[in-house]
């Protein structure tokens, strides 16, 4: 519950600073320095490697429960899931011969209302 609760508030925060911080710089890329830099600043945290850990660890947890085959779902964020494609064949656009493509798992992350609305 707790690390939810955190989870939730992490990625609130991070879409409020980038919105309102950033809204003015083009081309702006956040990245995970950013991320940590948010997290100090909306959890009031004086110390920078606190914020770290609470990076990585939402991060290590998202990962580890999407290698098991399970969905993460933020609520007001989106939904991180695991996608098997099937094998199928293709065509090599080179050469125009027939290609055996193999089955593959891939990440994938559907963005939220809410999040969608504070994009716009």
């Amino acid at each position: 519950m707790k690390s939810g609760f955190l989870c939730y508030n992490l990625l609130y925060y991070i879409i409020k600073v980038k919105r309102s911080v950033f809204s003015k710089i083009s081309n702006f890329q956040m990245t995970k320095e950013g991320l940590v830099q948010a997290v100090m600043q909306a959890a009031g945290l004086e110390v920078k490697k606190q914020a770290h850990q609470i990076v990585d660890a939402v991060f290590d947890t998202i990962m580890k429960t999407m290698a098991r085959g399970e969905d993460v779902i933020v609520t007001g964020f989106g939904k991180f899931r695991v996608v098997k494609r099937a094998a199928r064949m293709g065509v090599n656009p080179r050469t125009g011969e027939k290609i055996q493509i193999a089955a593959s798992v891939k990440p994938k992350f559907s963005a939220s209302k809410v999040l969608k609305e504070a994009v716009k």
